[in-house]
């Protein structure tokens, strides 16, 4: 398709396919054409150097575009600075000649209003060399306020425009409307007022806000990406995760980009996370054990889609309650996908930095720093024996200093027969024994210490089918626990009670709260 300026309405004449209906093989390219036209192309064709096939080329006389470049969305301007001024400029060079602005129409935001071209002032008449001193004062003065004026608008103008300014490169055209301008965001949360903040953790907050066009509701998360290596990488992940598409996902709508910042746009969860029904946070009720088992299969789910069921394999990489978030009809979706690796099915994930929160970190992520399905296995884990048990990863008493492991609690508890009082104590033995304790004993088993010993989540969804029943040897026998094999890996005692976490060059720094 083609937006063009030509003499005639008669095209009669013109080719068939690749010439957009304006030319032939005999009359492209000949200036008596007289035609200029825009081409909106998604199809490459070589034979008119077409650069890809989605670009927009600038045709004159013919079909092989004089400029061509790729489609997106550009609103950044390389020329104009941050701050800048309008006015006029003029020389005479060695011809005596006069200048005169008679009429201006300038606007910022709108379009310009119109000039009245019979209000003009009339040119004034050549009169001699030597001026008034009353001109030669008011003049000066007048160009002076007029210039102060102007000059005042545009720094106004140009405040405004930093406000939302943006970080765009060339190679983000590629992934048009994932892209989202910063002022739209900015718009949808009020400025990013704290009324509208629904979360603070180690890797950054997270707003509500309504996206005025389309009125959706959507949360912002803000990040830090000033020191990650690999951005255009990492856009790229994202955007691909954007495509994902499963009723126990959170939907990944976008990202914008502002200098040091990263901002990831979801689609918004009006009953907010999981972990503050788990833990009573912001006066949210506890959940009876058939909400919470209808939680725990639907996260399994959703899992299984990222693992084995898409396009490519997703390591999720952050797994844990409060990344549960709860839609309007209180079913499970897994969210923030700020950490997830993407790679094809069939070959060897790379080594990474290690990221995640302590207490779901698999211990042989310490030591070879690559996460794969087992890595996120070994959290969903950790994950099942939360929700049932109601208690967090890690605890640390302050009296003692010491640190308790959530699974080696429930381990201890199953050696000596108690398996069914390590349950949440508000679900007041309303629950499904042989249920809940399936779940415990799959806990132990996903966040077995040998990343070889765990099940896939296929796996997992056949034994919570009944299609599978449990090994007959379980963890029940392991004489170590956890907190030892987290030590003799190199996690550091103290940072065990600490929230989210990087590794960086082999060090684990901890990075207080959860996001």
């Amino acid at each position: 398709m083609a937006f063009l300026i030509c003499p005639s309405r008669n095209l009669s004449s013109t080719g068939t396919r690749g010439f957009l209906g304006l030319f032939n093989r005999q009359t492209s390219g000949n200036a008596s054409n007289h035609i200029f036209a825009v081409e909106l192309d998604t199809i490459q064709n070589t034979e008119f150097q077409d650069i890809n096939d989605n670009h927009i080329g600038i045709d004159v006389n013919g079909i092989s575009s004089v400029r061509s470049y790729y489609t997106g969305y550009y609103d950044d301007s390389q020329v104009l600075t941050d701050q800048a001024y309008v006015g006029f400029s003029s020389t005479t060079g060695s011809i005596d000649s006069q200048h005169y602005v008679l009429g201006w129409s300038f606007a910022m935001n709108k379009s310009a209003p119109g000039i009245d071209v019979d209000k003009l002032p009339k040119l004034p008449r050549e009169g001699p060399k030597n001026s008034s001193k009353a001109m030669e004062i008011i003049l000066p003065m007048a160009s002076a306020i007029f210039v102060l004026v102007v000059g005042l608008a545009i720094f106004q103008f140009m405040q405004r425009q930093s406000r939302y300014a943006e970080l765009r490169e060339d190679w983000e055209v590629e992934f048009g409307p994932h892209r989202f301008s910063y002022k739209d965001l900015f718009n949808a949360t009020q400025g990013f007022k704290n009324s509208n903040l629904l979360g603070v953790g180690g890797f950054g907050s997270v707003y509500r806000g309504i996206l005025r066009s389309s009125k959706l509701e959507v949360a912002v998360k803000k990040v830090s990406h000033e020191s990650r290596q690999g951005i255009k990488e990492f856009i790229a992940e994202v955007v691909s995760i954007g495509r994902l598409r499963h009723r126990n996902l959170v939907p990944l709508l976008g990202y914008c980009r502002r200098k040091g910042e990263l901002l990831l746009v979801y689609e918004y969860m009006s009953n907010g996370s999981l972990d503050k029904y788990l833990y009573g946070q912001d006066g949210k009720p506890s959940l009876n054990w058939a909400h919470r088992f209808h939680i725990i299969k639907g996260i399994a789910s959703g899992v299984l889609y990222l693992h084995e069921e898409w396009d490519q394999v997703v390591i999720h990489r952050d797994i844990k309650a409060s990344n549960v978030l709860l839609d309007g009809d209180m079913n499970a979706r897994l969210g923030d996908f700020g950490l997830a690796k993407l790679y094809d099915h069939g070959i060897d994930p790379q080594t990474t930095h290690v990221v995640g929160t302590m207490g779901y970190l698999a211990p042989e992520l310490a030591r070879c720093g690559k996460a794969s399905p087992l890595t996120d296995i070994f959290a969903f884990g950790v994950f099942l024996l939360e929700v049932t048990c109601g208690r967090r990863p890690v605890e640390h008493n302050k009296q003692n200093s010491n640190v308790l492991m959530l699974v080696d609690w429930v381990l201890d508890k199953w050696h000596k027969g108690l398996l069914t009082k390590v349950a949440d104590s508000r679900l007041q033995d309303e629950f499904d024994t042989p249920q809940a304790c399936l779940v415990l004993k799959l806990g132990l088993l996903c966040s077995h210490p040998v990343p070889d010993a765990r099940p896939s989540m296929r796996q997992v969804m056949q034994y919570f089918e009944g299609d599978m029943k449990l090994p007959e040897k379980m963890p029940e026998s392991l004489s170590f626990g956890m907190q030892a094999l987290m030590s003799s890996e190199g996690f550091d005692s103290y940072i065990l009670s600490q929230g989210s976490t990087v590794v960086t060059n082999g060090a684990l720094t901890g990075l207080s709260g959860g996001r």
